[in-house]
């Protein structure tokens, strides 16, 4: 899988974690560093895990479904795509507050990288390099995670909903993607 597309699943996966930093900087209103490094220490560093634990886990399944695993990675991303999107909609979303404790930040962090681990599963069904996409995702989730606390902080609850849609729309392009190399080429 190439650079722009990991990328552009980074940022996809990102917007979750983005729209829950938006809410922790709403609450902060005055975040310090600790709190740039809380989201996104724990955002990126979940972002970066759970492809990993997906794609072992997509790896083990492997030959048994080579013929068809571009279907799978595709009905994954549209699933998680669609799932987004409906969030951001009905704003069924995750609400927070300004807690940066263990317990919170925990919770938070599985519950906006499970998409993560489906991607995860998608890579292996690509047979993508693990490691340097794992990488990319959670420095990718790192950076927008500071930034959605930056954002929060500063342009108050504007952003919050069109995170995710964005989030939703970008893997959905990338399933497409993904689909039309399968069957064109």
């Amino acid at each position: 899988m190439d650079f722009v597309t990991v990328l552009l699943i980074g940022v996809g996966l990102a917007m979750d974690a983005f729209a829950v930093s938006v809410c922790k900087g709403l609450a902060a209103k005055t975040p310090g560093t600790k709190h740039y490094l809380a989201v996104g220490l724990w955002f990126g560093g979940f972002q970066f895990i759970m492809p990993v634990i997906g794609y072992y886990v997509g790896s083990a399944f492997y030959d048994a479904v080579s013929s068809f695993a571009y279907v799978i990675a595709v009905v994954l991303l549209l699933m998680i795509g669609l799932n987004m999107i409906r969030e951001a909609v009905s704003g069924d979303g995750e609400d927070a507050d300004s807690d940066i404790g263990i317990w919170t930040m925990f919770i938070l962090a599985v519950a906006t990288s499970i998409d993560a681990f489906a991607v995860g599963i998608s890579l292996a069904m690509e047979s993508a390099n693990i490691l340097p996409s794992a990488v990319i995702i959670g420095i990718v989730t790192f950076v927008i995670s500071a930034a959605g606390m930056k954002t929060g902080a500063v342009a108050g609850n504007i952003v919050g909903n069109k995170a995710g849609l964005l989030g939703g729309a970008i893997l959905i392009i990338i399933a497409a993607k993904i689909a039309l190399e399968n069957l064109v080429f």
